[in-house]
């Protein structure tokens, strides 16, 4: 039967169902629901002590082993990013597409797999999404049909290593903190190559029969815009208006980035303005809103890098070195939870954005831009120069689809690539904890010059901090209440006709559908000390319940919510629920029967 029941461990209970709740909320920011569930634990066990439960158990946390080793090895995968140290893989894949897109997909699912065992899905993810959708494209194959099963691949690949993903390095350091003894780097690499082996067989054969073909998420939703001026002729309408009474006239449709006179100019100029015969208005809009203006206001329309002729059937509207790209907003985003304002977006990227594609939905922004506050998975189709696009892809923090195949080299790329396998080796081989050898690798990146301080911080973001100080300090709430030896108690009482294997097969599948449903990090976190629990229970080792909770975590496989990339990709590829659950599901089916067997045979449960 469960353990005896205790006030504090059933409050517990109740907190981490609301904190799961919470984080599975979009709207619910989750460092808010991070401070909240740290603020409800240290408040109520001042308030209502518990025995050998203290404020600094919660506060530690912020320093834990776990946290900084996933901060460091973000860090270092930030240096691979930033002096592209992964381009080699990126033109591999790029090249693999010249080929037929059946041995492409399978190429890409091991090319996206094997590297994914030591730098963290998501990251991987997004520094080759634009490779990915760049080969797609140009092959003629949907998108839809190729980023969720090479997303999966990531996921798969993840499992292999004790430093694959973020949940592996948490949830063995928490079994560490609970006496179990921690598993070496490649421990879980038998039962990952069985399982993953199977599950990549799959997502080869049954991903373009099972997944639609979705058009690109922006493709032709927004016109092309052309930089131009309007000349104001003496005579005209303009000539002698506000600038107010002259955008009226248009029906608010015109926005006037500034007026040339003569002797200055007026950028964004106040509405009072009165216009005069010879002012420059220049403007951005699609092709017929301009024509549309010249007639309206009597102007006689040019190019903006062509003030000589006038626009006509001879001298055409250019879009003079114009460039379209998309910009997927990421959690790691500046622009992520801020309302899309023109004017600022403008001045801070001197990029114009002309529409926002969420979900199926997509609005245009050209003209009167909405109150719209980014989210994770938007994709907003911005128009500029090659060069700003250039600089915003450089910055790191925003992940930009321009069609570029390459990414960005500089001549650090092997020092980074150097010291990053120095880190692994040096990890694998017990020379050094895996948490020191990160902090050692991200000095020497620092040293060598691959990274600078700015592009440290660029690599963090609060979400992630929070939700993993969330999870621990709940953790921490659990195992002295003895919350999950309650959990677990009532576990091996519900499962007790059944044979070992299937016990542990049952927690795999109750670890993996909770993974489907809150954030990865804290379904790990709070599931290890159950595992730990079941396993002492009964009177097993606790390293096979240690790793199935481990492989189940992995498997976010069946939502656009459970997993980071999951939301990274949800736009770029105009997927719903629907299809991760079309393919996911099956492939969860596939691997958690080969993981049970793999553990019980190899643990001889």
């Amino acid at each position: 039967m469960p353990a005896s029941l205790n006030v504090h461990a059933l409050v517990v209970l109740a907190l981490i169902a609301a904190a799961f709740w919470m984080f599975a909320q979009e709207r619910i920011a989750q460092q808010t629901t991070g401070f909240l569930v740290l603020m409800v634990l240290t408040l109520g066990f001042y308030v209502f002590p518990y025995p050998g439960v203290a404020m600094a158990d919660f506060f530690n946390n912020f320093g834990h082993e776990a946290l900084v080793t996933v901060c460091a090895m973000l860090v270092l995968i930030k240096g691979l990013e930033v002096t592209g140290a992964l381009q080699p893989l990126a033109r591999l894949i790029g090249q693999v597409w010249t080929g037929g897109s059946r041995r492409a997909l399978a190429a890409s699912l091991v090319l996206m797999a094997v590297p994914s065992a030591f730098v963290f899905d998501t990251p991987l993810m997004a520094i080759l999404m634009p490779v990915l959708l760049a080969s797609a494209v140009r092959s003629g194959t949907s998108p839809s049909q190729l980023l969720l099963p090479v997303n999966q691949a990531v996921l798969i690949g993840g499992m292999a290593t004790a430093i694959g993903s973020s949940t592996n390095v948490l949830a063995l350091s928490v079994a560490g903190d609970l006496g179990v003894t921690t598993p070496g780097m490649f421990a879980l690499a038998p039962a990952a190559l069985v399982a993953g082996t199977a599950g990549l067989l799959f997502l080869w054969l049954a991903a373009p029969r099972l997944l639609p073909q979705h058009a690109p998420p922006l493709e032709n939703t927004a016109p092309r815009l052309f930089s131009a001026v309007l000349h104001v002729d003496a005579g005209s309408f303009a000539a002698g208006s506000t600038v107010a009474d002259a955008v009226a006239r248009t029906q608010r449709r015109m926005r006037i980035d500034r007026v040339d006179r003569g002797e200055g100019f007026f950028r964004e100029p106040p509405g009072a303005l009165r216009l005069q015969a010879g002012d420059r208005l220049y403007v951005r809009d699609s092709r017929e809103n301009l024509k549309d203006f010249e007639t309206l206001l009597g102007a006689t329309l040019f190019n903006a890098a062509n003030l000589e002729q006038p626009v006509s059937e001879l001298v055409p509207l250019a879009t003079a070195g114009q460039q379209l790209a998309e910009v997927v907003i990421t959690r790691a985003s500046p622009l992520y939870q801020r309302v899309l304002d023109a004017a600022e977006f403008i001045a801070t990227y001197q990029l114009l954005p002309l529409a926002l594609h969420r979900g199926r939905a997509t609005t245009r922004l050209a003209g009167e831009f909405p109150e719209v506050r980014l989210r994770a998975g938007d994709v907003v189709l911005v128009q500029g120069a090659r060069e700003a696009l250039a600089s915003l892809r450089r910055d790191g923090s925003t992940l930009v689809l321009d069609g570029a195949l390459e990414l960005p080299h500089t001549d650090r790329a092997s020092t980074a690539l150097l010291v990053f396998v120095a880190v692994v080796v040096a990890s694998a081989t017990g020379l050094v904890p895996v948490s020191v050898g990160a902090l050692m690798g991200v000095a020497a990146m620092l040293v060598t010059g691959c990274l600078r301080w700015r592009q440290i911080t660029q690599a963090l973001n609060i979400n992630m901090i929070m939700v993993i100080v969330a999870s621990l300090c709940l953790q921490v709430a659990m195992t002295h209440t003895g919350a999950d030896d309650l959990v677990g108690g009532l576990f091996v009482w519900l499962t007790q006709l059944l044979p070992v294997s299937l016990v542990l097969g049952s927690l795999m599948l109750a670890v993996a559908l909770l993974t489907n449903l809150v954030a990865n990090n804290a379904a790990a976190v709070v599931s290890v000390p159950v595992g730990v629990s079941i396993a002492a229970q009964l009177g097993l080792p606790a390293e096979p319940f240690v790793l199935a909770v481990v492989y189940a975590a992995n498997m976010a496989f069946a939502s656009p919510l459970s997993y980071q990339s999951n939301s990274l990709i949800a736009s770029a590829g105009r997927y719903v629920a629907d299809d991760y659950q079309r393919l996911g599901i099956p492939l969860m089916a596939i691997m958690l029967p080969l993981f049970t067997l793999m553990l019980a045979w190899l643990y001889g449960l």
